[in-house]
């Protein structure tokens, strides 16, 4: 009996002990950060639109803004423009081609796996700027549609738009 009652007070303290062991451990444990592309020299002294904290927590909320202004009230401005995201913090690799957003070395795509968020932004709108070529694309067709609903590219044929969507 007295071996049980000390079983019984012993095996919860074990098991704070072992936790508590291994506390220390997973204090020297660390989780490796997105390596971010550095942002065109085209911002230079005025930085991003917002201070780069701002833009790391609320990019979303201004870029869902601007998208209402512009599809409701027709309303384009360049501040929160996607397509200014865009032309300064899309940058070429070694060889010269833009990455799609897919990949991580995308401005976009780096955050976004590791956040292991999806966006949805490039299924109407390029996900580099405008002129350039992306990896694996050929020069007759710069744009890589894989990830474009056929819907969409379909309603554009008919309507003869230019394969952004004419969201530049």
């Amino acid at each position: 009996m007295v071996a049980l009652r000390k079983l019984i007070l012993g095996l919860p303290l074990a098991v704070v002990g072992g936790v508590l062991g291994t506390l220390p451990w997973t204090a020297f444990a660390e989780t490796p950060l997105p390596q971010i592309p550095e942002a065109r020299a085209k911002a230079g002294a005025h930085g991003c639109v917002e201070p780069v904290d701002e833009m790391r927590k609320n990019h979303m909320n201004y870029i869902l803004h601007q998208r209402d202004l512009t599809m409701h009230e027709g309303i384009r401005t360049k501040q929160h423009s996607l397509v200014e995201c865009i032309s300064c913090h899309v940058t070429p690799g070694r060889d010269g081609t833009y990455p799609s957003h897919n990949s991580s070395d995308h401005f976009c795509g780096t955050c976004h796996e590791y956040a292991a968020v999806t966006i949805d932004c490039f299924e109407c709108h390029t996900s580099r700027p405008q002129g350039a070529q992306q990896v694996g694309a050929s020069p007759a067709s710069p744009q890589d549609n894989s990830t474009v609903d056929p819907d969409l590219l379909a309603v554009q044929a008919q309507l003869q738009l230019p394969e952004d969507g004419g969201n530049q």
